[in-house]
């Protein structure tokens, strides 16, 4: 029999070093451990498998918000508008927004393709909504909608990436989006540590020191990503900082790639989010001063609408000619989806105060992020309270990324079993209580330190089982490897 055409060592060599461990070993071994339960409920010492991996907030009990699915609703079935009955079902602010919305739509369907930036209407409300957030115009051109802000991400690395010599300065730890992007487009990953000691300080010291190492090396660095509120490490940017950081880039003639997704979620009173545009023209500087762009998403915030699919890039400082490059791009993709982009509307237009069903839109929107905030304390607290664990604040994000202190003895163990420590303690949690985190090695981290990342998002009502859990395992797991 003629061997396959295609084999591991015959494939994009590129993909192979792609490595995204948000969904990588630990949660293949949870499928594999969720489908055993469900075979037979009794194989494991737990009855369920708890997704602390990834920000995923409607798989763990979030409901979304009514307001937003009712406009979905009524955009994706436009019969209901002339029942009668839909004024009972439905607030009339819902209706209208669908109305509106489906004017603005080709065909007024759902299902037909748009412009490839995006529905113009839709474009031109998030342009207002992105105005209103920043005191500073938008431009609806500037506009390109996504399917989330992944597709938007993958588009700036295709754009910018020309060959390995060309690097991107990305924080340590970082979303691992982005190391598994620049590694398809075969480009070099520069990285900038956050200080851990200062709650994930972004030193402009270190990126100057990163870029003279990376210029060194013959690597032309084109961009710097900055993540603010940081995931995996859940810190809000001081204004005064995202200066400095706007200064460093126009100084040095690199694009500011602002992975802005978490802008809703911060939960310190003493801290605040700014938009790097925002803190760019407040400043003084324009478009020919600083090239900037910013990605937003439905996923995060308050909605946590990831299956939808929706988000944005909003790109100033480019020249018309690398603009019509940037929309070859999108067009190759024909558009995101409509769905999507009616959320992503709908996020930066949401209720005002005096619309009909502003209190409820409020009301819902305040419940989560107080609980979010609520949850952060919580899974803060308790991790510090465990022995070798330390945990900074909780800002902002969706996440926790404590440090752990491991015995000699189970770093001896992981070695045996052949995999990283950090990993090794991944698998223990996860086979002796079926919660779900990622080892701190699939984000990067300092030389000599471990970490995993837990999301506060099991709703309140599970976090002290999660708690208990995580504790009595702890306990065990320490005492079992102790020195």
């Amino acid at each position: 029999m003629a061997s396959t055409p295609v084999t591991r060592d015959t494939i994009n060599p590129k993909v192979l070093e792609c490595e995204y461990a948000v969904r990588g070993e630990i949660v293949i071994l949870a499928q594999k451990l969720q489908e055993d339960l469900k075979n037979n409920p009794e194989s494991h010492p737990f009855d369920e498998i708890l997704y602390c991996n990834i920000g995923n907030p409607q798989s763990l009990g979030q409901k979304p918000i009514t307001f937003f699915r009712e406009v979905l609703a009524l955009c994706d079935h436009p019969a209901l508008l002339d029942k009668s009955e839909t004024h009972s079902l439905f607030s009339d602010d819902s209706i209208k927004r669908a109305s509106q919305i489906l004017s603005q739509i080709p065909g007024q369907a759902t299902g037909a393709y748009s412009h490839s930036q995006g529905v113009k209407g839709l474009r031109d409300t998030i342009a207002a909504g992105i105005g209103a957030r920043d005191g500073f115009p938008s431009d609806p051109n500037d506009i390109f909608l996504t399917d989330g802000a992944s597709p938007a991400v993958h588009m700036m690395m295709q754009l910018l990436i020309r060959s390995e010599k060309d690097g991107i300065l990305c924080p340590i730890p970082q979303y691992p989006l982005y190391s598994a992007s620049i590694a398809l487009h075969g480009g070099t990953l520069v990285p900038y540590y956050l200080d851990e000691a200062t709650g994930w300080g972004l030193e402009i010291s270190e990126l100057k020191k990163q870029l003279e190492t990376a210029k060194s090396k013959g690597i032309c660095v084109r961009a710097l990503v900055v993540i603010n509120p940081g995931n995996p490490t859940g810190q809000v940017l001081a204004e005064n900082n995202q200066k400095q950081i706007v200064e460093f880039c126009k100084k040095e003639g690199l694009v500011l790639l602002a992975d802005e997704v978490y802008q809703e979620n911060v939960y310190v009173p003493d801290k605040k989010f700014y938009s790097f545009k925002k803190v760019a023209r407040s400043m003084g500087y324009g478009e020919k001063d600083i090239t900037l762009v910013s990605f937003q998403s439905v996923s995060k915030g308050y909605y946590g609408e990831c299956g939808k699919r929706g988000g944005y890039m909003e790109i100033t400082g480019f020249s018309p000619e690398v603009r019509e490059q940037i929309y070859k791009l999108a067009s190759v993709n024909l558009c995101s989806n409509i769905s999507g982009q009616i959320l992503a509307s709908l996020v930066m237009s949401p209720p005002k105060a005096g619309d009909q069903c502003y209190e409820s839109y409020s009301a819902e929107k305040n419940a989560i992020l107080s609980s979010l905030a609520k949850r952060a304390q919580q899974l803060e607290h308790a991790l510090n309270g465990l022995e070798g664990v330390s945990c900074n604040r909780a800002e902002g994000a969706m996440y926790l990324f404590p440090r752990i202190e491991l015995p000699k003895k189970a770093v001896e163990a992981a070695k045996a079993a052949k995999t990283a420590p950090d990993t090794f303690y991944a698998r223990r949690l996860l086979n002796a209580t079926g919660i779900v985190v990622v080892p701190g090695s699939g984000f990067g981290q300092a030389a000599g330190t471990l970490h995993f990342r837990c999301t506060i998002l099991p709703q309140e009502d599970r976090i002290p089982a999660i708690i208990s859990r995580l504790t009595k395992f702890h306990e065990a797991f320490m005492k079992e490897f102790r020195d």
